[in-house]
């Protein structure tokens, strides 16, 4: 197994909360993580049909049968169990009693929010980040490997070609969550719609056009974006509110949490192709603002993470909102450092003031140095010692 960056900060909060909740995307590697954590607990998956009916028919029985606690796996499925749940911990008294998960955000957080308020804590858990491959020493070896292949643990653990697990991937566990939360009938019509995110990764999000392309309406296309982002595939980067005198766009902007999965949506068959691909820049772009993402999820902190961009073409990829101090962040793709990637920064410093914090720049090479007060990082650096 290798070890989450997340295990210490889980083990921390079940010291405080009765209950903890895992969630995140389906094969991220919350069963894996919570079984380690709860090794001396029993375990109950509520996927199983005859656990499930247990759990809705008998809530009180089901519990009983776990008196010092237990993992309680994809609980979305009996959100009845929840208010049951909250009777047991008060009468109990006891911490870190149960770790839950589940992977859809709608059907997990508003039964748990409900029941639980006040009696559990939320911690995400992503696909792997780089740094967690690095420490297993299983990093792959290039940056086009690494955009190919992405960070779900099935492809590390059993040695898969993403060409032969993600679309399983994708028809066993996204599109039966869509089913289930949206009842979509025109799977075809989704299917596309997923497909045209993917080619929008890491470009500005214009709704109304993304529906048109998609041959749906806008109402939607935005509900479907929102299961997309319930699943854990995908977020949107909203703009930093700062207008520092200047006119703003305030489109959000468009990522998945794992590239791999693009790379198949765009029907990209092998790493070699990455390296002339018309949106390798997007997709490295993608793989760095995921991995800030995953620098704070992994300590179980809301990403700061935001982007400016105003007007008259102005932008800075990435803002970190660092307790009122803003860090900017750009993000090239090439591998050879040249004078106008510092361009970006340079005219932002000089906008932002006192505001700014510590410039980075990372890119697709391999050095790490500082630039004028401008700190450079490779790709595979781009989330070291974040927050």
């Amino acid at each position: 197994m290798i070890r989450r960056a997340l295990e210490d900060r889980l083990r921390q909060l079940l010291t405080g909360f009765p209950v903890v909740t895992l969630t995140g995307p389906r094969q991220s590697g919350k069963t894996t993580l919570a079984k380690a954590v709860f090794r001396d607990r029993p375990y109950a998956s509520l996927e199983e049909p005859d656990l499930r009916r247990l759990a809705l028919d008998d809530p009180r029985g089901f519990l009983a049968r776990f008196p010092d606690g237990a993992v309680l796996d994809e609980v979305q499925r009996a959100p009845e169990l929840l208010s049951y749940l909250q009777t047991r911990v008060d009468s109990d008294g006891r911490l870190g009693l149960f770790l839950l998960t589940g992977s859809q955000q709608f059907g997990l957080l508003s039964g748990v929010t409900q029941s639980l308020a006040g009696r559990t804590a939320f911690v995400e858990l992503l696909p792997f980040s780089i740094q967690e491959l690095d420490r297993a020493g299983l990093r792959p070896p290039s940056l086009e490997a690494m955009l190919f292949t992405g960070g779900y643990p099935p492809l590390y653990d059993r040695g898969l070609n993403p060409r032969d697990w993600l679309p399983a991937y994708v028809m066993a566990y996204v599109e039966r969550d869509v089913r289930q939360l949206l009842k979509v009938q025109d799977l075809d019509s989704f299917q596309r719609f997923v497909h045209l995110c993917a080619g929008r990764c890491g470009q500005l999000l214009r709704l109304s056009d993304l529906a048109t392309d998609a041959g749906i309406t806008h109402n939607t296309a935005k509900a479907w974006l929102s299961v997309l982002e319930a699943s854990y595939l995908l977020f949107q980067l909203r703009p930093h509110h700062a207008n520092f005198n200047k006119r703003l766009i305030k489109a959000p902007k468009l990522y998945f949490y794992d590239t791999g999965l693009v790379c198949w949506l765009l029907g990209i068959q092998e790493p070699a192709q990455l390296q002339t691909h018309p949106l390798r820049g997007n997709l490295f772009e993608n793989l760095v603002v995921a991995e800030l993402a995953k620098a704070y999820l992994n300590r179980g902190e809301r990403a700061p993470l935001s982007y400016w961009r105003d007007s008259n073409g102005n932008e800075v990829d990435v803002i970190i909102d660092a307790g009122g101090r803003l860090r900017p962040v750009e993000i090239k793709s090439g591998q050879t450092l040249n004078r106008d990637y510092f361009v970006g920064l340079e005219r932002w410093l000089g906008i932002a003031g006192q505001q700014a914090l510590s410039p980075l720049l990372v890119y697709g090479g391999d050095e790490t140095l500082i630039h004028k007060g401008i700190q450079v990082r490779p790709w595979h650096g781009a989330a070291q010692d974040i927050g």
